[in-house]
């Protein structure tokens, strides 16, 4: 029985830089180029943690797709990528630097999954996680829904990754909790939470209660270094951060979702899950990259 991960597969191009960027000037930097996609994160980390994955995603018939499609071979996960003719694998530019990342995106082939992709990809499907990018994007969203419709048909659990707060913002809220509904868990950063809740200062807590009860499952909101919050119909659960230096952040979230997922299929606690999930998210910020 499989998780099967539907979303984004991108090269990731990573400058960890010391201090403030000078905007119009020079900024030292240690560049490092590797894979990347919150997809195909999580599906990465859900393999480094025995977990039997799928990932379905769309590259360009070009030298980084083959790149990145070999990498997630190699790492242990299943890939049902699509390769496009004309195409280019995508691609984001990360400045990382002081704990904190912005992200320069193209997506790319990721614009290209179709509904199609999707169903051969479900056959003994357990569960079914899905990027939130495929849902903000109007070309992909078809996708992202019927991967949700169809797990919910063939008896699947099934969860969200909200992926980003400004394109949250731009689309709503409340647009986005509705694409979700119902899925058996939604994760969300504290600043994607107050997006989807259009609320900017609300509580951890508060957020992940008002998340659980807009899907009907459970909402995690994952709070850094602070750790995490776990909201459902049987309560709350809280669990401090897990002690790590920060190199780079990029990809934590991915990390921790995989964690979460892992310890939740194996029919963990909700304490237990979120203590997996915050001890990979730490492990994932000690070094370059969004990959275990």
């Amino acid at each position: 029985m499989t998780v099967v991960v539907v979303g984004d597969i991108v090269t990731d191009i990573v400058a960890v830089h010391g201090g403030t960027v000078a905007v119009g000037s020079d900024t030292p930097a240690a560049i490092t180029i590797t894979g990347g996609g919150a997809a195909a994160n999580t599906a990465a980390w859900l393999a480094s943690l025995g977990v039997p994955v799928v990932l379905v995603a769309v590259v360009g018939a070009d030298a980084a797709g083959a790149e990145r499609v070999e990498e997630l071979r190699a790492a242990g996960v299943r890939c049902l990528v699509r390769s496009v003719v004309g195409a280019s694998t995508g691609s984001i530019v990360v400045l990382s630097g002081g704990g904190d990342r912005t992200m320069l995106v193209d997506r790319g082939a990721n614009g290209l999954l179709t509904g199609l992709d999707i169903e051969p990809a479900l056959a003994g499907a357990r569960h079914v996680h899905v990027s939130g990018y495929t849902l903000l994007d109007p070309g992909t969203r078809p996708a992202g829904l019927a991967a949700l419709a169809l797990a919910r048909e063939r008896g699947a659990t099934a969860s969200v990754d909200a992926a980003s707060a400004a394109p949250l913002r731009s689309v709503g809220g409340r647009a986005f909790l509705s694409w979700t509904r119902p899925s058996d868990l939604l994760f969300a950063n504290l600043d994607e939470a107050r997006a989807l809740v259009e609320s900017p200062s609300v509580a951890p807590i508060d957020a992940a209660k008002r998340l659980a009860a807009a899907i009907g499952g459970d909402g995690v909101v994952k709070c850094g270094a602070d750790g995490a919050v776990s909201a459902s119909a049987a309560g709350v659960v809280s669990v401090g951060g897990r002690p790590a230096t920060v190199v780079d952040p990029t990809g934590a979230g991915d990390a921790f979702a995989a964690g979460f997922l892992a310890s939740w299929l194996d029919s963990g606690s909700a304490a237990d899950c979120l203590a997996a999930g915050a001890a990979l998210g730490a492990q994932a910020v000690t070094r370059v990259g969004s990959r275990p």
